[in-house]
């Protein structure tokens, strides 16, 4: 009998991973020393912020990411905190709102200007007082908007609701007291109803985060976990740790039985925290290890054997951290299904890394692009805390669908203040004269013309920053791209000098005509 190797058929079995090159990158970026196993990383598709090495409290950068290439050494940093900040998430709902936690035992919640920042933002948006200890983890709740959970070295859980008009929150809606000691790592199932933690103390738990409750607990001896993670609506949970023999391992659980775990594999002998990030839409698990230079990843199946390996990208330069581009900021033309942004600190570098499948054709490609969450929210917070269970929002990453959120829009002029005309003049049968409604009409008409030409003018140079769009266009890496912002912005200085001698000579004839005016009303 001849032999024939089993072959699975999978779209996604070429993936591979594609850097970006050095003009793509984020440069001179102060990269953070802390030593805390956490990301300190957060993407989204307008911006990148990153935790900083900062002298005499925490700071994080919070940067456009079309602005690649070498960063300002004074550009402005979000520095409210009075320790070194530990964690960075954005919400999910809102791309303009980040949370930031802190070794000063305390949230803080940032509203982000839709324009470059210009200064040091040191006043948060809202503040949580509620731990005693530092602050290691903090969540977005992935389908109630503004539900955050927080976690500290104080072994408690706290849930928060952001949807009030107070600055400064003292009392969570709900403290999880069910840890004997620090939280790892905390994972969300697709609705949010679930809440599943892994414990310096090895166990995993699977909560009710509105009752309070264990639901399960994993005390499994030969795996001492580091991080969990849901796998969508698979009814999985993996988790990243070690074996006994100090061995970096990777264990798949059962979510309605965690006595034992479905499958244990173990990867290398390193010592580095594994990250575990899962792409429901794709089915495809991706496991970054903390000071590897590579990134392994699967693909996950209902059935036995649950992992089958694809491959890994490799790369000299190892990772201190990691940011992940939600779906709606991908580049579905490229085929791009993942992307990651890697901090090396090495370099003061941040690097995105592309997952690409090879495709030949350049149309939309609707198999590896089904409907993805969106960035509305399925739920208000009062609705998840008064026990409505409801999954995430789905939408279409097809161009032109709208799923995208736009981009930033800027903040419109104040309306133009009306001035008031001359005093009417009448006849004695108290009628206006034909000649001055004719002139009334046309200075009327020109006035309302010069208006809209400066609002307008206004627009043009709200938006327009040194001769670009700061969110559209980043700015010139090469010699040959300096000449043509040059040439660019040259053609718009002789544009804006022409529309300025024109307002200059609608003024004047504006002028003429109401002195024609007056005069004319002086001889009745």
């Amino acid at each position: 009998m001849s032999w024939h190797p089993l072959y699975r058929s999978s779209k996604f079995r070429h993936v591979y991973g594609k850097a970006a090159s050095k003009d793509k990158c984020y440069d001179c970026v102060p990269i953070t020393r802390s030593v805390h196993d956490n990301h300190f990383c957060a993407v989204n598709p307008h911006f990148i912020a990153v935790v900083t090495e900062c002298a005499g409290g925490g700071a994080f950068l919070v940067i456009p990411v079309h602005q690649t290439g070498k960063l300002d050494p004074h550009y402005p940093r979000i520095c409210g905190h009075k320790g070194n900040v530990v964690d960075i998430k954005w919400n999910p709902f809102n791309d303009f709102v980040i949370a930031s936690c802190s070794e000063d035992a305390t949230v803080k919640i940032w509203d982000i200007p839709k324009h470059l920042l210009t200064r040091n933002i040191t006043s948060p948006k809202k503040e949580l007082l509620g731990h005693v200890r530092r602050v290691g983890l903090i969540e977005w709740h992935p389908t109630a908007s503004n539900i955050l959970f927080s976690s500290g070295y104080d072994y408690k859980i706290m849930i928060w609701n952001l949807d009030t008009k107070e600055a400064v929150l003292s009392n969570p809606v709900k403290i999880l007291d069910v840890h004997r000691d620090v939280i790892l790592s905390m994972s969300f199932n697709t609705d949010g109803s679930l809440l599943a933690t892994a414990c310096r103390d090895r166990n995993i738990r699977l909560i009710d985060p509105r009752a309070g409750v264990v639901l399960q607990e994993a005390s499994y001896k030969s795996h001492r976990v580091n991080k969990v993670l849901f796998l969508g609506n698979m009814k999985k949970l993996l988790s990243t740790g070690t074996s006994r023999w100090n061995n970096r391992q990777i264990a798949l659980w059962d979510q309605n039985d965690l006595s034992m775990p479905l499958m244990e594999e173990d990867l290398d002998g390193s010592s580095g925290i594994l990250f575990p990030f899962y792409d429901s839409d794709t089915h495809m698990l991706y496991i970054v290890g903390k000071g590897d230079g590579n990134i392994r990843y699967y693909e996950i199946s209902p059935e036995k054997p649950y992992l089958n390996y694809l491959t890994e990208y490799r790369s000299p330069l190892p990772q201190k951290g990691i940011g992940i581009m939600p779906k709606r900021g991908l580049e579905v033309s490229a085929c791009e299904i993942f992307r990651f942004y890697k901090l090396i600190p090495t370099k003061s570098l941040v690097q995105p890394i592309s997952m690409i499948v090879p495709r030949r054709s350049e149309s939309y490609q609707e198999d590896i692009y089904p409907l993805t969450t969106g960035a509305q929210p399925a739920l208000t917070a009062q609705e998840w805390l008064n026990g409505v269970n409801k999954g995430p929002l789905l939408v279409s990453l097809r161009p032109g669908s709208g799923a995208v959120n736009s981009l930033p829009q800027f903040l419109e002029p104040e309306p133009l203040l009306k001035t008031t005309a001359p005093s009417q003049n009448w006849d004695r049968g108290g009628r206006m004269p034909l000649e001055e409604k004719q002139r009334r009409s046309e200075v009327q008409d020109s006035r309302n013309q010069l208006k809209v030409e400066e609002t307008l003018l206004k627009k043009e140079q709200m938006r327009l920053s040194n001769g670009f769009d700061i969110f559209e266009c980043p700015p010139p890496k090469t010699e040959n791209e300096l000449l043509q912002m040059f040439y660019r912005q040259q053609e718009e200085i002789r544009r804006l000098r022409e529309l300025v001698n024109q307002r200059d000579i609608q003024i004047k004839q504006l002028e003429l005509e109401l002195r024609n005016v007056c005069k004319d009303a002086g001889r009745y």
